[in-house]
């Protein structure tokens, strides 16, 4: 009984380790600590401001196509190790996350999740609340569109539910 226990927490640590596609740590994964200035990709790109003002994504409607091109990365890239619909597994629960947050914000965070942990207010909240920073998936902009469109039809399918 204890070595099943030991191996699972073992392949715990492992998929926390690795999780979400990353292939190793390094130290541009770790947040600094408030006030330090940002190292790396953050000293290159600095996020515009005003990134979560206006509309919410889920303000215009979620293209299938696109969606179901998402929904694959989604999966394939490990998304789902730590994020669910509904639920909490590692790190944020995604339901209704188009309903929150912008267009603008959440391929940001996708395309530049160091960045937005290092200079966005929301995302350092997300890193100190969960103690897991976000890997860079390596997704092309037009790649970051289709999983915005998945997260915008999984959050729709979610409010007819609720309705």
């Amino acid at each position: 009984m204890r070595i099943m226990a030991k191996t699972a927490t073992a392949l715990t640590l492992a998929l926390l380790v690795t999780g979400c596609g990353q292939k190793s740590a390094s130290p541009e994964s770790q947040a600094p600590p408030a006030g330090q200035p940002a190292a790396g990709a953050a000293a290159t790109f600095t996020l515009p401001a005003g990134l979560d003002d206006g509309p919410r994504a889920a303000a215009t409607p979620a293209n299938p196509v696109m969606a179901a091109r998402g929904e694959k990365l989604f999966q394939t890239r490990g998304c789902s190790a730590c994020h669910g619909f509904g639920k909490r597994i590692s790190c944020p629960d995604l339901n209704g996350v188009t309903t929150r947050r912008t267009a603008k914000w959440i391929t940001t965070q996708i395309l530049h999740p160091d960045v937005m942990t290092k200079q966005d207010p929301i995302a350092r909240g997300l890193f100190a609340q969960f103690a897991l920073q976000m890997p860079k998936q390596g997704l092309t902009a037009a790649q970051t569109d289709t999983v915005l469109e998945f997260l915008k039809h999984k959050n729709h399918e979610s409010s007819e539910k609720h309705e």
